[in-house]
């Protein structure tokens, strides 16, 4: 048995997004036993198991039509308006825990769609956040995950560009300056939620204090994908697990400082019952 010294991220765990969302949840779960969620209420399968036991029903777009006169939560990534008119004509309650930001966002794209401006959103094709940014455009914005989808000798010669709210600061505004050069004149708004950009540079200066880091998230969160990629940048002993269960004894040796941190949907409970295993090898 080899002794380990190990510390959680103290700015790791939940964004103010899903801990509103979750605490929601709870107090619905508590009041009627069960509830209704559209989507995964965050991307951590360990917390979307916790809460279906204690009634949280997830449900997808096809599931909800058939749904008629029950409590339905919209999750933090929002949604498009045609969900809210499907609940109008299903008698559906929604509880909406739409994280402020989105739904800022979700505002502004709105407006500069009524005043019709050429929408170009940067964002995951198919990400919750993102298909309700589309649906404040009727679906006519254009998305991009990556400049080399977009022919720029194509482009109108000024568009209004947003960005999904967890993608990177750094990588927008490179994009901004690549569409300039490009002759293209760019209303860029820069829609990035601070609290998940700014985990770049504490997660870079937390990953540089220890031998090994331990990065606990879900396989489907695309913001721990690119958070555990910053850790491994800084340093190269990070280890991507999603729960407990898949620590090797063997990444460690006695007496090693190790660091866990975390996604903005990773539960400090979690982390929690990871430091507890690392400290019995």
């Amino acid at each position: 048995m080899h002794k380990l010294i190990v510390d959680i991220d103290p700015n790791s765990g939940f964004c103010f997004g899903v801990v509103y969302a979750i605490e929601m949840a709870e107090d619905m779960l508590e009041e009627q036993g069960y509830l209704y969620c559209l989507g995964d209420i965050v991307h951590n399968d360990e917390e979307v198991k916790r809460l279906e036991e204690k009634g949280l029903r997830i449900i997808n777009h096809q599931q909800l039509e058939a749904l008629h006169n029950e409590t339905v939560l919209i999750r933090a990534h929002g949604e498009p308006p045609s969900t809210y008119e499907l609940a109008l004509k299903n008698n559906l309650r929604l509880v909406d825990a739409s994280c402020p930001v989105v739904l800022k966002l979700q505002n502004r794209i709105k407006n500069s769609f009524d005043k019709g401006e050429q929408i170009y959103i940067y964002g995951k094709h198919g990400h919750a956040e993102v298909i309700g940014l589309l649906g404040q455009t009727n679906n006519q914005a254009v998305v991009f995950q990556d400049l080399n989808e977009i022919s720029l000798q194509d482009l109108p010669p000024a568009i209004t560009l947003y960005s999904q709210t967890t993608k990177s600061t750094d990588t927008f505004y490179k994009i901004k300056d690549q569409l300039q050069e490009a002759g293209v004149q760019v209303n860029a708004n820069d829609t990035i939620c601070r609290q998940v950009s700014n985990r770049d540079k504490e997660l870079r200066d937390f990953a540089g204090q220890y031998d090994k880091i331990v990065f606990v998230s879900g396989t489907k969160s695309s913001n721990g994908k690119v958070l555990y990629g910053v850790c491994r940048d800084r340093n190269p002993n990070t280890y991507f697990i999603s729960r407990p269960e898949e620590l090797q004894p063997d990444w460690f040796s006695e007496g090693e400082r190790v660091g866990i941190c975390g996604a903005t949907s990773t539960p400090m409970w979690l982390m929690q019952e990871v430091r507890e295993q690392l400290l019995t090898y």
